[in-house]
């Protein structure tokens, strides 16, 4: 990731140039992390992502040093006309000593001109700037620019670099270039750790389909699968096994007060002290957790109208533990756990975990309900539904299958959620 140097140099960037480009650009700043070699591809075909801009096509061509049918036009959002410009990728060791994938060409430097505002008004702020010093631009000079780009193994993609635009998201970038988010996310590692969160400015490495499947592409409707959601989903699974094996494993013949009146007991909001004590005193279980903002006490007429009366339409699971619907709270979609009350000790064993879990591997509880005969645990909601639903027959069920890529970091973020349970908690 970027040193610390160089993150207070994108701060001092953005301050600079915010007044003088926000009204032409839709970036005012970039961060970068070059694609880096593999040993056995020293050169491929890749494509650069050009925002456009009042240039001309034909000056733009220029400045990338290719011909007009190079540039394949490409259509953002509803009227927005940018393009995609085929360059030969080659790996080279560059003067800063970073050895990546670059393309370069050069750029007629003009009275007034920096390398930033170069990079960012023509080059969709997709310039490498490495260590060099670029304080003053002699307009006499052509000015070296080197352009990261990306080489696969894959002879049915190419790389695309592209600059991360305002109100982008990994889905719409994947829709956009005919793209998933599980393929941005390989080749991105070092950038996205988190896919809800990319940042305006970002260059990323997206893996183009080169003949997408009929209905693909900037027009597509097909979900794209959003493999970390799905991974959540299973390990919020993995959670809720877990903690019924332990349990078993204790044998524990405790009885539980009724869990109502703890629950009428405890403030409506951002309260999480849940009190409960066995009838046997001498084999007293400690429930008391605390210090916890996020989990909310919610009211089961709250829990009834989120999910309609838990109509059958609403039910997106359903196993030992109990059935899951989905729900409406507060304006936010969430998944709704019912258990029987006779299940109170899974529950609050299932409450105290959970309530101590914070991890972007683990589905997080938002809030709780104690009704007359049911128990409820509220989650968010992980979209596109479950991971049985898109290995077995996903067609039938609306989906696209899985690719073993996929499959994989499923997997590997289902094993990091169980391993840090094993970890953190008790």
């Amino acid at each position: 990731m970027a040193s610390l140097g160089f993150l207070i140099h994108l701060l001092l960037l953005a301050t600079l140039f915010a007044r003088i480009l926000a009204a032409k650009l839709p970036i005012t700043s970039t961060l970068i992390s070059p694609f880096r070699c593999n040993t056995l591809i020293n050169s491929c075909n890749a494509s650069l992502y050009h925002i456009s801009n009042t240039v001309p096509k034909e000056k733009v061509a220029s400045f990338y040093s290719v011909n007009v049918s190079q540039m394949k036009p490409i259509m953002y959002g509803n009227n927005i006309q940018d393009y995609l410009i085929s360059v030969p990728c080659s790996c080279m060791d560059l003067d800063d000593n970073t050895t990546a994938y670059f393309y370069n060409t050069t750029y007629p430097v003009q009275h007034g001109d920096t390398f930033d505002k170069v990079s960012i008004e023509i080059y969709s702020g997709q310039a490498w700037k490495g260590k060099a010093n670029y304080s003053y631009l002699d307009p006499k000079n052509n000015l070296s620019i080197s352009l990261p780009c990306g080489c696969i193994e894959s002879q049915s993609q190419t790389v695309v670099t592209y600059t991360v635009q305002d109100k982008d998201t990994l889905l719409s970038i994947a829709s956009l270039l005919s793209s998933d988010v599980t393929g941005i996310q390989s080749l991105n590692q070092e950038m996205v750790l988190n896919p809800s969160n990319i940042g305006l400015g970002w260059v990323l490495f997206v893996p183009m389909e080169n003949n997408p499947k009929k209905g693909e592409g900037r027009h597509k409707r097909t979900v794209v699968i959003k493999a970390v959601g799905i991974s959540l989903a299973v390990t919020l699974l993995s959670v809720s096994i877990l903690i019924i094996v332990v349990l078993r494993r204790k044998g524990s013949k405790q009885k539980v007060e009724d869990p109502r009146a703890v629950a009428r007991s405890m403030s409506a909001y951002r309260t999480f002290l849940v009190q409960n004590q066995y009838q046997d005193t001498d084999n007293m279980v400690d429930l008391h957790f605390a210090d916890s903002e996020r989990p909310v006490l919610f009211s089961p007429e709250e829990i009834e109208e989120a999910t309609s009366f838990f109509n059958e339409s609403r039910k997106i699971g359903e196993g030992g533990y109990g059935s899951v619907y989905f729900g409406i709270l507060g304006g936010k979609e969430v998944a709704i756990k019912k258990m029987r009350s006779n299940k109170s000790q899974d529950f609050f064993a299932e409450l105290k975990v959970l309530c101590k879990i914070h991890n972007i591997n683990v589905v997080e509880l938002l809030g709780y309900a104690s009704g007359e005969d049911d128990l409820y645990l509220v989650y968010e909601y992980v979209q596109n539904g479950s991971l049985n639903a898109h290995l077995h027959d996903p067609l039938l069920k609306g989906h696209q299958p899985l690719s073993w890529t996929a499959r994989t970091q499923i997997a590997l973020d289902a094993a990091k959620g169980i391993e840090y349970i094993h970890d953190h908690t008790k």
